[in-house]
């Protein structure tokens, strides 16, 4: 018989709710607590953490769905890797101009947004596990599109309904991820999608690398097509997942969402903490707490109309740190990155796209680096590290690019040192904005306002990204590259600034917990930098 939640409510009530990570303590022996009288125990006040703290090991069934929720954005990644290179024989075989080639490149982006702000209401209403389905079908039919295309308005038909299934894969993957993940691991499992994204990027750049040689009306065909395969798999072995245990229960299904939380705990007791917790949440609803005809309705209301204070910094955080992510001009580097090599002094084609292998190597193993640690480290330590780098970095590519725009002959060191300029913005991208961004986006918002949250906030990250990415040749053209990345380094260094003032930390904190970081006064020393 399926319990109610103030049904599970009274049942847990004489119960001192412990987060998941203090659940360790559970494991050796400890009991439940009786819950401190209100007047004994400071208002909003979050248990400190304990130094020296062991990381919490991995749940198997944890991972496994977190993997598969995340394997959608090897689509993404993989398009913008193949992209970098297939324009170059696009461009050729379809005879299109500079600024055809910018809108082939940036649309993706822009239509993404559709898929974006359509996300959060679709997976309130059928749910986390159908959504990514329906991702990952999207895209199939979009890639089947790109992939046959004849010319180049049937090619853009395509790159708006991938774009709209790469937008639904962007906001649900970390979303679903964060809400069944325990606290302590919660970082390395949310960072998957961009561990995922950058293992598309590199796929893309051997398929440019390894279909090269091919004609020209063949090879570009093939590497757009391929993304088929991936989004296929993945539409199959989502199937098996399981449901997200937060949504389940704002859908009054406590059963089956106790299953899930007992698959995804070291213990049942473990479980029934998580879930009581979960269930508290939700009774603090205001339309329909926990009710099946809940469909996210009143979340837009709420969010932009009249939020509350808290609301409306996790609001600032949310979409400053997703705007901060795209106006880096990472995606478009990526993107252009042949045309970048090509203006540093590397004319061969195979030379360029094989540049860009190395420059995937590189982004790929410092975001696993970075994903591996981000629960030791935690949040802002890596982000507030990489943004600086990126800075440094970009830097460093202007310098290079102005000088070799100023001399006849191309010195190597010149070369070489905008190719390790461009490896380290992207590395350190991949330290710090890459991967922490989706892991913030999908864990700050309250339960009821996470997915439609979380959707406005990528929303903004993809109206950023498409305008980069639509504009960059453009703009480098009048400001030549070195201005572009001198800009681009400014970006970054305000960024920076933004981040250490308004991110507080949200390491070995439950999603339940993470909205009193963002109270008035925040009592943990690890988050000074949020601005009152």
């Amino acid at each position: 018989m399926q319990l109610s939640s103030s049904q599970e409510l009274d049942k847990q009530h004489h119960y001192h709710l412990l987060r998941d990570s203090d659940l360790q303590n559970e494991r050796t022996g400890r009991k439940w607590q009786k819950e401190v009288p209100k007047s004994e125990t400071p208002k909003n006040k979050l248990q400190p953490d304990v130094g020296g703290r062991r990381r919490g090991r991995f749940n198997k069934y944890a991972l496994a769905g977190a993997i598969l929720a995340s394997t959608n954005s090897i689509l993404l990644g993989y398009d913008i890797g193949v992209m970098s290179g297939a324009a170059l024989y696009i461009r050729d075989n379809l005879k299109i101009n500079s600024t055809q080639v910018e809108i082939l490149v940036g649309s993706l982006n822009v239509c993404s947004l559709i898929g974006s702000l359509a996300s959060g209401k679709t997976s309130d209403c059928l749910g986390r596990r159908y959504t990514i389905v329906l991702a990952a079908a999207t895209f199939l039919i979009g890639a089947f599109l790109m992939g046959l295309a004849p010319s180049f308005s049937f090619l853009m038909a395509g790159r708006v309904v991938a774009g709209i299934g790469v937008g639904y894969s962007l906001m649900i993957g970390p979303v679903y991820t964060a809400e069944i993940s325990p606290a302590m691991t919660r970082g390395f499992l949310s960072s998957l999608p961009e561990v995922f994204i950058n293992v598309g990027i590199l796929l893309g750049y051997i398929s440019n690398y390894a279909l090269s040689s091919l004609p020209e009306h063949i090879n570009w065909r093939l590497m757009l097509g391929l993304a088929a395969l991936p989004a296929f798999a993945v539409a199959l072995g989502v199937i098996v997942m399981p449901e997200s245990p937060r949504w389940l229960v704002m859908k009054g299904r406590l059963v089956e969402a106790k299953r899930v939380l007992i698959k995804t705990s070291d213990s049942e007791a473990e479980a029934d903490i998580r879930l009581a917790e979960m269930a508290k949440a939700a009774a603090t609803l205001e339309q329909e707490p926990s009710s099946s005809s809940w469909h996210g309705q009143g979340v837009w209301k709420e969010l932009l109309l009249r939020p509350s204070r808290p609301i409306r910094r996790i609001l600032i955080a949310a979409i400053g740190v997703n705007f901060f992510m795209q106006a880096s001009g990472n995606d478009a580097v990526i993107y252009y990155s042949p045309e970048v090599f090509k203006d540093a002094g590397i004319h061969g084609r195979k030379q360029q796209v094989g540049v860009t292998v190395i420059m995937g190597i590189a982004k790929t193993c410092f975001v696993f680096i970075s994903a591996l640690f981000l629960d030791h480290f935690g949040r802002r330590p890596l982000l507030l590290w990489g943004s600086t780098g990126m800075a440094i970095s970009l830097v460093g590519l202007g310098l290079g690019s102005k000088y070799l725009q100023q001399c006849y002959d191309k010195p190597a060191w010149a070369i070489a040192l905008c190719v390790v300029a461009v490896c380290a913005d992207v590395s350190f991208f991949s330290i710090g904005l890459g991967p922490i961004t989706w892991v913030y986006s999908s864990e700050i918002f309250p339960m009821r306002l996470r997915a439609q949250g979380s959707s406005l906030a990528i929303s903004i990250n993809r109206v950023v990204s498409g305008i980069v990415s639509m504009t960059f040749l453009s703009i480098s053209e009048k400001i030549t590259f070195g201005g572009m990345f001198f800009a681009l380094s400014g970006i970054m260094a305000v960024g920076t600034v933004f981040f250490y003032f308004f991110l507080p930390e949200t390491k070995g904190k439950s999603l339940e917990e993470i909205e009193i970081l963002f109270e008035d006064k925040p009592l943990d020393g690890n988050n000074k930098g949020l601005a009152s």
